[in-house]
């Protein structure tokens, strides 16, 4: 399939399938036992963003998944987590699926998207690091882990804590 991937919401069909892309993605059952605690929580889960990123025969092969959080008491998302099953990973499925996250997100009228996440890889959607706008968190992560994006112009982003879904245990 190369670097032209089908992206779609997430189903219930797709649930199993999504679990396993965190199986084979993460090194512990705990991290992926993370979306079903998020998908189980409903101040965490936001219909129709959890994209996937689908093959040929229309199978989950990456995942994006935003969540709710806040920036002090402003609502904004969390990007968390993004998986790719080994085998597919750096084809592009895990870029379509965070830009479909990205695009589900703006079409729903949401204005802030935060991520901790590689500080090489989230650049290329427009994610800033969150300390320059004056976003931090109350506990320690590198500097330029905790990365932040405005969806559109007329909603800058605002300064603050973030405070995530209870589930991320931060």
């Amino acid at each position: 399939m190369g670097n032209t991937w089908t992206t779609r919401a997430e189903t219930g069909a797709d649930i199993a399938a999504v679990r396993a892309i965190n199986l084979a993605a993460f090194p512990t059952p705990a991290e992926a036992d993370l979306v079903d605690t998020l998908r189980a929580d409903p101040t965490a889960w936001l219909d129709g963003l959890s994209l996937v990123a689908v093959d040929e025969a229309d199978r989950p092969v990456g995942h994006a998944l935003l969540t709710r959080c806040h920036i002090d008491a402003v609502p904004a998302l969390c990007l968390a987590p993004c998986a790719v099953r080994p085998e597919h990973q750096r084809s592009g499925a895990g870029a379509a699926a965070v830009r479909a996250a990205l695009a589900a997100a703006r079409s729903a009228g949401e204005h802030h998207v935060v991520v901790l996440g590689h500080p090489a890889y989230y650049p290329r959607f427009g994610f800033t690091r969150a300390s320059a706008h004056g976003i931090g968190l109350t506990v320690d992560v590198p500097d330029e882990a905790l990365m932040a994006l405005s969806l559109d112009d007329g909603h800058p982003l605002p300064g603050g804590t973030v405070r995530f879904a209870a589930p991320f245990g931060i």
